[in-house]
């Protein structure tokens, strides 16, 4: 069996939730396997002393990240203290995170790799909200803000909160494999596993809700009719406008152009028809307005990376 040991850096201002919900799965893992070392969990602050998470809850380590040993798996979680990290803190990520077997950070932890100068000429998310800063601090960086995890080489970089669970999942399933990283993710009450390419959040989510009454409720409709005639001239009609002043304003308010919208709805139309229900691949192109399985084939290709038959097969939740 392979056991593997896990250290937690932890620092003023951390994230709980990046901390505990990859350190759960990990947990988990040894009670599913009936070995409690499978994973050897230990948490480390620079001077071992405890630290204040963004929230208020105070987190214990295990020792000084300057005793610690080289890790399998060293995982960098985020939080406001990554933002404003202490220089030391940088100082041992930069000379002990090539040392791991895994480099692993959660949402704003990326910062903090970035800042070290390991995620340079590499492919890096993290929170969406922070995606934007880190390509403009760290142009070297090869920033990628629509998965919820990346993997390059030996670092993997993930999104906000819970894509670091589903890092963590896919860890396990590496070296576990599929049976005990599900099990765990039962136990958990989480799907095993979304895809590192599925994208942060929804279509609705990813645009900004339009101002205007009737672009906001134009917004709600094609959600609702993604089968629907969407050009840009069908929507203008809609919105009782010129299709080029529809096109002006509509990105004007929602920050993006209404092909994009669209693309996007039908893109999450699609997965969740496929992630919940027993349709075929032709039913599901039509109701999702691809009207054909190789559109449909093409743009999961273009913006997930992934087939519409493999995307079914890696997130639909097994049967019970």
């Amino acid at each position: 069996m392979k056991k593997r040991s896990v250290l937690v850096v932890l620092f003023d201002g951390v994230q709980s939730l990046d901390v505990t919900g990859p350190a759960e799965v990990f947990a988990r893992v040894g009670s599913v396997l009936g070995d409690p070392s499978a994973y050897r969990l230990r948490f480390a602050s620079l001077d071992g002393a405890p630290v204040a998470s963004h929230s208020g809850l105070r987190l214990m380590a295990d020792l000084a990240l300057a005793d610690a040993e080289a890790p399998d798996v060293l995982l960098v979680p985020g939080g406001d203290g990554a933002r404003h990290p202490d220089p030391r803190l940088i100082d041992w990520l930069r000379e002990h995170g090539p040392r791991a077997r895994s480099l692993v950070s959660v949402c704003t932890g990326a910062l903090l790799l970035a800042e070290t100068g390991l995620l340079d000429g590499r492919r890096a998310t993290t929170h969406w909200a922070a995606c934007e800063q880190m390509a403009r601090e760290y142009p070297a960086v090869r920033v990628e803000p629509d998965p919820i995890f990346v993997r390059d080489g030996a670092i993997a970089t993930s999104a906000g909160v819970t894509a670091g669970i589903d890092l963590a999942l896919a860890l396990v399933e590496e070296d576990h494999g599929r049976d005990v990283a599900l099990t765990v993710a039962r136990q958990l009450v989480v799907f095993l596993r979304r895809p590192g390419n599925q994208a942060q959040f929804s279509a609705q989510l990813a645009a900004q809700t339009a101002r205007r009454e009737p672009l906001r409720e134009l917004q709600q409709w094609i959600s609702e009719h993604p089968d629907g005639d969407l050009s840009v001239e069908a929507l203008a009609g809609r919105a009782r406008l010129s299709p080029r002043h529809f096109a002006r304003a509509f990105h004007a308010e929602t920050g993006t152009t209404p092909g994009r919208y669209v693309e996007r709805v039908r893109l999450e139309h699609a997965r969740r028809l496929l992630e919940e229900t027993p349709g075929g691949v032709q039913e599901v192109s039509r109701a999702a307005g691809y009207g054909t399985p190789e559109a449909m084939r093409r743009a999961f290709i273009k913006s997930l990376g992934t087939s519409p038959a493999e995307y079914r097969r890696r997130f639909r939740p097994a049967p019970a």
